[in-house]
């Protein structure tokens, strides 16, 4: 980590930004492998928010790539490091008062956990005083769930026939392992629910929680 650096605190805070957007800002994380649903759930729940006059960004693992971690391949360390890129540009969002969905494979618990762990610290600003509300939530994992042969049979992008061709190395679910969350705060099963209905469950989480007001 660099040294001889200060940060520099901001006249505005988090609830600040909250307040003009009229929402509470949080991350959602959708992990599960390719092909469960993930970046569809969050485009859904991106719509259904726009229309809601939510303020929104999603972060897409593919998107990602083409940029901010075009440097990066698919290895155990590169997967790390981009797990915990995506991380800060989620606790920046976040911050922002945006209400962010992050959908990413991230197959290893230690790095989404990572990534709650920054989200949930304490962010103290220049006033001495926590922005953080203790009863609300930051980080929403959401595992979206669907076994291997269900999203081989999906297969959007061809990528199950070229891991198992042998084309594609270090593939999650073929030849690369995926740890399921433990405790996701929600789970949703793509195998059995539709679009619709995994989004509606969405936006009630969110709408109890306190999140759309």
């Amino acid at each position: 980590m660099a040294t001889n650096i200060t940060w520099h605190g901001s006249h505005l805070t988090r609830a600040d930004r909250e307040g003009l957007l009229n929402q509470s800002s949080l991350t959602i994380w959708f992990t599960g492998l390719s092909g469960a649903g993930k970046s569809t759930l969050a485009c859904a729940l991106e719509r259904n928010l726009f229309f809601m006059k939510k303020s929104t960004y999603i972060l897409d693992g593919d998107n990602i790539r083409h940029g901010l971690c075009s440097d990066l391949g698919f290895g155990p360390g590169d997967r790390q490091e981009n797990i915990r890129r995506i991380g800060e540009v989620c606790n920046l969002f976040t911050d922002a008062g945006l209400i962010v969905l992050a959908a990413f494979v991230s197959p290893y618990r230690e790095d989404r956990d990572g990534v709650r762990q920054l989200l949930e610290k304490d962010q103290v600003h220049v006033d001495g005083e926590s922005n953080i509300n203790a009863k609300r939530k930051n980080f929403i994992e959401v595992y979206v769930k669907a076994d291997v042969a269900t999203c081989e049979q999906r297969d959007p992008k061809g990528l199950y026939k070229k891991a198992k061709a042998g084309e594609i190395k270090n593939f999650t679910g073929v030849s690369a392992p995926f740890e399921a969350p433990e405790n996701p705060e929600l789970i949703l099963d793509t195998s059995e629910k539709s679009v619709d209905e995994c989004t509606i469950e969405l936006i009630d989480y969110l709408k109890a929680g306190g999140y759309l007001s």
